[in-house]
């Protein structure tokens, strides 16, 4: 009775192994250097313990609790860690998911990474400019993109319009 549960299990186990092997990143970008290098401690030095252990360590903040989740002013929503323009206010949606959503990425603002962390394959994403840990987009948003890039808030700085018309 034991060989054969284990044999199960064995099987269950392969299946989903190999299922998972047949998902490939959304773009295989495997991007290593950026345009922003600082070491760990000139990032510490720079950034809040949340911001370094999201952005740098690739954690996430709890659901519901991020200032940009319900937040749908017109402007930019920028890396927290180097400033670079990430999503505009028109590409961001509530997905009830407890993070920010948006269903689009300003083109080259975004690296995509194959995540298999907590046993499951997810596409981390990255900005493009500084290598910091943003979150994960998920091919299942409600518009024609079919995207859902979901945002820890902590990832991001907010530049309203309102902002940046009055520079102009």
């Amino acid at each position: 009775m034991k060989r054969a549960t284990m044999l199960t299990i064995l099987i269950i186990f392969l299946s989903l192994i190999s299922c998972h092997s047949q998902n490939k990143p959304m773009d295989s970008n495997k991007k290593t250097t950026y345009n922003v290098n600082k070491t760990d401690e000139e990032w510490r030095n720079i950034l809040t313990d949340e911001e370094y252990r999201i952005l740098r360590e690739k954690g996430t903040e709890r659901p519901h609790t991020g200032k940009y989740n319900l937040h749908f002013e017109k402007g930019n929503y920028n890396c927290a860690a180097c400033g670079q323009t990430l999503f505009d206010s028109n590409t961001k949606f509530d997905a009830h998911c407890g993070w920010p959503s948006f269903d689009d990425a300003l083109e080259g603002t975004i690296t995509y990474v194959e995540d298999r962390s907590l046993g499951m394959v997810r596409t981390e994403i990255l900005c493009s400019n500084c290598g910091s840990h943003l979150g994960h987009v998920f091919k299942d948003g409600p518009t024609d993109t079919g995207l859902r890039y979901c945002v820890n808030s902590v990832s991001l700085d907010f530049e309203s319009k309102t902002k940046q018309n009055s520079e102009d």
